[in-house]
Formats: structure tokens, C-alpha cells, sequence
């Protein structure tokens, strides 16, 4: 929560996610803070995401489904269900 602009590994966007859970469910915040927590959560959430379709991606490749297979950009998450 200090720093935005970097982007977190996924263990530690995970826990922050689930910290921010915490607090929101706790029903102790303000309306703007729960607002500002949901914002971050959602960004968290699309890292994550983000994170874990390039992982799968990786797998597929090392597991030889497609040898000459080269690791392509994904949207935006959240752009619908891509399967």
C-alpha cells in the first residue's frame, strides 16, 4: 500500500489482497477508504490474474504441447472469458 507504481510478485499482492479483504469486512472504514481499498484490490486482482496466465503459458510450453509455441501478450483481464 506504499507504492502503487510497482508492480508486487503475486505472494505478496495475494496477501495485501487479502489483508484489504480484512479490512473491509471488519465494516470499520469510511466509505472513501473502503472505496480506495476496493480500487486497489481490483488492480491487485488483474495482477494476479495477469501473473497466473503467464505462468499457465509458460507450463504449456515446457510441457511440449506446441515446442515452437512462443509466449504471446495477453489483454487487458477482465476482457471477457478467454478459454
Amino acid at each position: 500500500m506504499s507504492n502503487d507504481t510497482e508492480t508486487p510478485d503475486f505472494e505478496t499482492a495475494l496477501k495485501t489482497l487479502e489483508t484489504l479483504v480484512e479490512r473491509m469486512e471488519r465494516g470499520e472504514l469510511t466509505l472513501e477508504q473502503s472505496l480506495e481499498c476496493f480500487e486497489q484490490g481490483i488492480r491487485l486482482t488483474r495482477e494476479c490474474q495477469k501473473a497466473l496466465a503467464e505462468a499457465e503459458q509458460r507450463v504449456e510450453i515446457l510441457m511440449g504441447r506446441d515446442a515452437d509455441a512462443e509466449p504471446e501478450p495477453f489483454g487487458e483481464a477482465g476482457d471477457g472469458d478467454a478459454d
